[in-house]
């Protein structure tokens, strides 16, 4: 590759070369830097293109010698399914000696490996080590990729899929089934009371999980809703919870779940106890007790789409050399 090449990595492209344990790995990497202040990002900015439809844009550095850029992302509800929405775009990263841009990689695809990466990273540091019990709530694209993500951190022996529409639930499912221990969740209440792992991965304005449907000592990913306005979880488990955030600045910004319990006077900003880079660092405890129930909110930040575009272009890079 010529040095001043821009490199062009497409879904396909990304899907090959941006492996889960390896995402993972630059993920955690990131949320460590970011709480250390060595990554620089603003908050999201968000361009509201008519009902369902929003235009998202996430700059940030990964630190004054490493690779900086941003996300482009457009968010539109499909076409006669407007639960489903399609994340598009693009990240763009520049290298940090000249300013050149290096290469521009399919936002989609990083979006959603990233995403069930750092829900990982999260549950590894916060879920109770015998965690065996997991359930998904939601059959869109994440279901996918956490599924592809979460066993890498716990050995589940039981993942119950959630969605509202049978069918749906039970397409994720047949996928899955010859390669986990894969079946459909009924009642989401029952369902939520026998796992030690929930993720909720939907687009719903209203929650789909109840702090009293969910167990002593359970850790919850709530990974659906990346702004103000629609929630997955009631104020009772935001307020039951050990509260951790992938960033605080973000979370009080923009956690819808937590906003709604801090205008209903339940919970202040001291309710969110650390940020998960605080958590690995070793600064500030992820769980500090087996039957406590944890929580991690997951916003998406610029530094994790270029550490996952980093990844992606240095692993390019060392083929090419090979």
């Amino acid at each position: 590759m010529r040095k001043d090449e821009v490199a062009i990595f497409d879904g396909a492209d990304v899907a090959r070369l941006l492996d889960y344990p390896g995402c993972i790995a630059a993920v955690a990497d990131a949320m460590k830097a970011l709480s250390q202040g060595r990554t620089r990002q603003l908050l999201r900015t968000m361009i509201h293109m008519g009902e369902g439809r929003t235009f998202a844009q996430m700059p940030g550095s990964l630190g004054d010698d490493d690779m900086f850029g941003a996300k482009m992302i457009s968010v539109f509800a499909q076409a006669g399914n407007p639960g489903v929405r399609r994340h598009r775009g693009v990240v763009a990263m520049f290298e940090p000696d000249e300013g050149r841009p290096v290469c521009i990689a399919d936002a989609e695809e990083i979006t959603h490996i990233r995403t069930a990466a750092a829900t990982a990273v999260a549950t590894d540091a916060l879920a109770r080590p015998d965690a065996r019990t997991l359930l998904l709530m939601g059959t869109g694209g994440q279901v996918h990729s956490h599924l592809e993500a979460l066993p890498l951190v716990r050995e589940f022996d039981r993942i119950a899929i959630w969605g509202r529409n049978r069918a749906h639930v039970d397409a994720v499912v047949a996928r899955w089934q010859d390669r986990l221990p894969v079946e459909p969740a009924g009642d989401a209440r029952q369902a939520a009371g026998q796992a030690d792992v929930i993720c909720t991965l939907t687009g719903a304005k209203q929650p789909v999980l109840a702090g009293e449907w969910v167990r002593a000592g359970t850790h919850v990913n709530i990974v659906g809703s990346s702004g103000p306005g629609p929630v997955e979880i009631d104020s009772a488990l935001v307020c039951a919870a050990r509260y951790i955030a992938d960033s605080k600045a973000s979370a009080l910004d923009a956690a819808a779940e937590f906003l709604v319990a801090q205008d209903a006077g339940l919970v202040g900003p001291d309710h969110i106890v650390a940020e998960i880079g605080e958590v690995l660092l070793g600064i500030v405890a992820g769980r500090s007790a087996s039957d406590q129930i944890t929580i991690y909110k997951s916003l998406g930040h610029a530094v994790q789409d270029l550490a996952a575009a980093a990844y992606v272009y240095r692993k390019n890079l060392a083929e090419k050399d090979n």
